[in-house]
């Protein structure tokens, strides 16, 4: 699977699953092997399991989900897709704006993810543009 198809697919699946908490469609992404950072300072998630049980931890806090992502800026192996997600946790509403870098193998399966991103309080809209 080419690059741009493999990005593709994980930015559909990611907004279609994220809001319905659906942890397998997500999980279905990743090679057994890959390692999945949610925040850089922290050691990754390693392989299927390790994204399941970080899915797991946040969609059980996290209610109203709702999210963008955008077109995928890709290269050889790798790609950068940004997004902007809102819900409410712990009783506060808040959003985070941010990209995705994402390697995959020549399967197209998620191999390395890392996020980088912003929060703010509230519910926040993208900005013009966006």
């Amino acid at each position: 699977m080419n690059t741009r198809d493999a990005a593709v697919r994980w930015k559909r699946t990611w907004e279609e699953a994220w809001p319905t908490y659906d942890v397998e469609a997500i999980a279905a992404l990743y090679k057994p092997n890959s390692l999945y950072r949610a925040l850089v300072f922290r050691e990754p998630e390693r392989g299927i399991d390790g994204v399941r049980a970080y899915l797991q931890r946040e969609f059980a806090v996290e209610e109203g989900v709702t999210c963008r992502f955008g077109e995928p800026v890709c290269g050889e192996g790798r790609a950068a897709v940004e997004w902007w997600a809102s819900w409410t946790e712990g009783g506060r509403e808040l959003t985070l704006a941010g990209v995705t870098l994402l390697r995959f193998d020549d399967d197209g399966m998620v191999i390395d993810h890392r996020d980088y991103w912003n929060e703010s309080e509230g519910r926040v809209a993208a900005f013009d543009g966006w």
